[in-house]
């Protein structure tokens, strides 16, 4: 393959990302804050006839995760809206005979204290600052995100979302507890098993969409691990999709005659995020989470996974016995439910909208519904969709939802990028 771009080594990369870290990537720890009262929306999901799927779930579970199957699958039973303490709209989900609402709502308040920590941390300002013209062209070439700070800030996200994603499982557990789940998360190793055997778009894809496809057993030692026929599920799933994104290159590079870069530009849709994790892996490898890979720094081994795990566990435990939340109801005003809508109203925000495969869902939404899209601009997560009415609005904002994004009225709060790491 051609050397176009920027080095593509994901070794070197965990590397570049340890060194940042070892010294200290919370620096003295968070503050954690008083959480303020919390309001959210919850509305059951609506699952297909003889399913316990819903349409979106089945339609990902078809296209993306072959070969698992429909009862390897647990789905959520609500999904909820709400503000956070940043004043950004969120999206999340729990089953009614599980750990509830507090758990997603909770997961996302202590992603925020670490996102914040981590931001006001000077030494590691400092230390970003410092990198060499080497260690940024490895970052560039082998990561969505080139900065460090979008990709520790993304790290931190995908560990929220693992915990969240998991107490769809809480059941199977003998955990009982918010807190009790979370430690018992990061004893059996399942923070690190979503690290080493789910590829990236998996899981941010299926936890957008509130489903999880494992089964936990309990362990003698009151641990849970994931059972034989998960792991061989995962790896299967993982497998196929290393081999549509080595088709897709192999098709672009020898057939097309492109080179890595330009193969990598043209097909960025059909890739989507795993473009160079998985496209640019050597052929019989496996692709490995930056995060996980130990190294040897500072004459001793050094692993950042299990450092973030720790710290998100340890404030996830404090802000869990903190969060105040509350029930809203989050009916039509009926009087004005059926009337035209007015111009502003045919304008709406995806916080979450943040690639060009977000475009066509979103549009491939509104369009079944009979609804013509405008516009919509990706950078600043606009949309332009004409309504009919505000009841014909409402429906099409929870179809939306039910694809895993979150629409919102007004302008959202810049927010990270998603990074493959």
């Amino acid at each position: 393959m051609s050397t176009d771009m920027p080095r593509y080594d994901r070794r070197a990369a965990s590397r570049v990302l340890a060194a940042l870290a070892q010294p200290g990537v919370f620096g003295t720890g968070p503050a954690v804050p008083e959480p303020p009262r919390i309001e959210y929306t919850a509305r059951a999901l609506r699952t297909e006839p003889n399913s316990h799927l819903t349409y979106s779930q089945r339609l990902y579970l078809d296209r993306f995760m072959r070969p698992c199957r429909p009862y390897q699958v647990t789905s959520a039973t609500h999904r909820i809206t709400w503000t956070d303490s940043d004043g950004v709209p969120n999206t999340g989900h729990y089953r009614a005979d599980g750990l509830g609402p507090l758990v997603p709502i909770a997961v996302r308040e202590t992603a925020l204290a670490l996102w914040h920590s981590i931001a006001s941390d000077a030494d590691l300002a400092r230390r970003m600052a410092a990198l060499g013209p080497r260690e940024q062209a490895v970052l560039a070439g082998t990561t969505t995100d080139h900065d460090p700070l979008e990709i520790f800030r993304v790290g931190i996200e995908a560990t929220g979302r693992a915990l969240a994603q998991h107490a769809l499982l809480a059941r199977q557990t003998p955990y009982r507890g918010a807190a009790e789940f979370a430690h018992g998360m990061r004893d059996s190793g399942l923070f690190a098993a979503v690290a080493t055997r789910w590829y990236w778009e998996l899981q941010a894809s299926t936890y957008r969409r509130g489903m999880i496809p494992v089964t936990l057993a309990a362990q003698p030692d009151g641990t849970v691990r994931y059972t034989a026929e998960t792991v061989a599920t995962l790896r299967a799933m993982k497998d196929a999709t290393i081999d549509d994104a080595h088709q897709v290159m192999r098709r672009a590079t020898t057939s097309e005659g492109l080179s890595v870069a330009a193969a990598i530009a043209k097909y960025h849709e059909e890739l989507d995020l795993i473009s160079r994790q998985y496209a640019l892996l050597p052929a019989g490898t496996r692709p490995a989470c930056l995060a996980a890979m130990p190294h040897q720094l500072g004459g001793a081994h050094y692993s950042l996974l299990p450092v973030v795990v720790e710290e998100f566990v340890t404030v996830f435990d404090q802000l869990a016995a903190r969060c105040r939340i509350a029930e809203v109801p989050g009916e039509l005003d009926e009087l004005g439910a059926d009337t035209p809508v007015t111009g502003e109203d045919r304008i709406f925000y995806v916080p979450d909208m943040n690639c060009k495969h977000c475009v066509r869902t979103i549009s491939g939404v509104l369009e079944s519904m009979g609804i013509t899209v405008a516009e919509i601009d990706l950078l600043s997560k606009r949309v332009v969709a004409e309504f009919r009415s505000p009841r014909n609005r409402a429906r099409a904002f929870e179809a939306i939802r039910d694809g895993g994004y979150n629409p919102v009225l007004e302008r959202p709060a810049a927010q990270p990028t998603e990074s493959a790491v």
